[in-house]
């Protein structure tokens, strides 16, 4: 009886908010509520986008044929920029660790420094990513959307893509924009295409040395090529309308799953990674009027510290599985 008065006692004592469970303070405990639920958050993401990509496994687009740019260099880059993205991602995590360690010891001048390098990192990564977004959402070579919905690629006879306006025909019309005031149309309309399905046949069927390549995989992994004869009648029988870039409705490299994913997983975590940033600069300000040498502890240095790690770790598996797998 006097022990289990005496482990109550004990418990109360632990847990009636005047002590620190676990060593931890509440600020940093709710930090880890937080993660662990936004971690299963992006768990959740992460798991319908696979089971979505084994669906359709055989459509998928692949991820070295769709990143492949580098600003302001022409050229096939497969994956080289998401890889610099990831390195200064990484790279501002390792920062971090060293502005909560030189918080640890006191070191006010360094946690400036590491602080501001860190917030460099976060703001180099949102901008790489919203350049990313832009290059995805504009396209680099255009398609041909077919009536059931797939895509149709253009190469030469060695594999290479083909812009849809390196052979193109021009065919010139007059054309009026038609608006919603004029009474014919329901809405307004829409963007218009560089070149038109009837210029994109005229020249295709010009040009002997192009092929079209599906979306289909092969046994190889690879999208199928089909001969001249079979891409002419293809083309002749299922081109149906132009598609250059992705948005949530068409996309020039494969199904539009995947710009939906590309788009909502991405920018999540980029709504993250921004964030984190405005955190950082809040706490950078603090650091540098300082009110945390007041405080004799840094520790909201390493409150926001968890968080970066977070948004860091979360990347690592975005970029894993969506790029690499």
């Amino acid at each position: 009886m006097d022990a289990t008065v005496a482990k109550s006692s004990t418990d109360k004592k632990t847990w009636d908010g005047n002590n620190r469970p676990l060593n931890a303070s509440y600020g940093k405990m709710m930090m880890w509520f937080f993660i662990v639920s936004d971690a299963l958050t992006f768990s959740g993401f992460l798991a319908a986008y696979g089971f979505s990509r084994f669906k359709f496994i055989d459509s998928w687009p692949i991820a070295d044929q769709v990143f492949t740019h580098i600003p302001f260099i022409h050229g096939n880059f497969p994956m080289y920029y998401v890889a610099f993205m990831t390195f200064i991602l990484i790279f501002s995590s390792v920062t971090m660790v060293l502005a909560v360690d030189a918080g640890h010891h006191m070191k006010k001048n360094k946690v400036i420094v590491y602080l501001f390098l860190t917030i460099i990192g976060g703001l180099i990564f949102v901008g790489s990513q919203a350049w990313e977004w832009g290059t995805f959402i504009k396209g680099s070579y255009g398609a041909v959307e077919t009536n059931g919905g797939q895509i149709l690629q253009f190469v030469k006879e060695d594999g290479s893509r083909v812009a849809l306006g390196d052979f193109a025909v021009p065919m010139h019309s007059e054309r009026v924009r038609q608006e919603s005031n004029d009474g014919i149309w329901y809405e307004s309309e829409g963007y218009k295409n560089s070149v038109t399905l009837e210029e994109v046949t005229k020249g295709f069927l010009a040009d002997e040395s192009l092929l079209i390549r599906t979306q289909i995989l092969d046994e190889s992994g690879k999208p199928t090529v089909l001969s001249r004869a079979e891409s002419v009648a293809k083309l002749k029988a299922n081109g149906k309308a132009i598609v250059e870039g992705a948005n949530l409705k068409h996309n020039e490299y494969g199904t539009p799953l995947f710009a939906d994913f590309f788009f909502f997983i991405t920018g999540f975590h980029g709504f993250h990674v921004f964030s984190g940033v405005l955190f950082n600069i809040i706490i950078f300000i603090n650091v540098i009027i300082g009110t945390y040498e007041r405080r004799k502890s840094y520790e909201m240095v390493e409150k926001v510290g968890l968080y970066w790690h977070f948004v860091d770790l979360v990347w690592v598996f975005v970029f894993t599985v969506f790029y690499l797998v």
